[in-house]
């Protein structure tokens, strides 16, 4: 009887084990990256929105509370979209005092006093938008759903829907000496 012994050379095995290595570090480090998180979970919604409105005031703005959380997806992507596109980022900072409200995801612990208060805008979803005056008075309640891109390709927001958004409701827009014809 004649056995023949096929060996294999241990450059195989160890390339073997370091490509299993490589992709165990790989999917760990996927796994383990941190979403981008703008919402702060302990802020104080009311106390924040509160404090926008006064330096508002002073700077003769509107605030933008953008409602939401960490767990909203759209949200995420608004909150990206307005940091990473110059027009809207450039526009919110000239026009805005910019609150990020948190909203827990846990519906038993959200403020409904605070949306009772801003005549409920969390009937639109998250993210809502609420503009507010240098007073805090109510101006207006943004459906996100409109801003949304209208090819269903795309899932973001569409910034000539946001600027107009932005446009139609800062404090020359509803100024009524803008369009006085002297």
């Amino acid at each position: 009887m004649n056995i023949r012994v096929i060996r294999v050379p241990i450059f195989i095995y160890m390339k073997k084990t370091l490509f299993s290595i490589l992709f165990l570090l790989f999917s760990i480090l996927l796994i383990s990256q941190e979403k981008p998180q703008p919402y702060n979970d302990n802020a104080d919604a009311r106390s924040d929105i509160k404090k926008s409105v006064d330096l508002a005031k002073k700077e003769n703005k509107h605030v933008l509370v953008q409602f939401g959380g960490n767990w909203c997806p759209w949200c995420i992507r608004f909150h990206a979209m307005v940091n990473n596109t110059q027009v809207l980022d450039s526009l919110i900072k000239a026009d805005y005092i910019y609150v990020l409200a948190n909203v827990p995801r846990e519906k038993d612990k959200r403020d409904y006093d605070l949306f009772r208060e801003l005549n409920y805008p969390n009937r639109f979803g998250f993210p809502v938008f609420v503009v507010l005056n240098g007073e805090g008075k109510l101006l207006h309640i943004q459906d996100s759903g409109i801003l949304e891109n209208c090819d269903p390709k795309v899932k973001g927001y569409d910034t000539t829907k946001v600027v107009t958004f932005l446009k139609m409701w800062n404090v020359r827009a509803l100024d009524p000496g803008t369009y006085n014809n002297k």
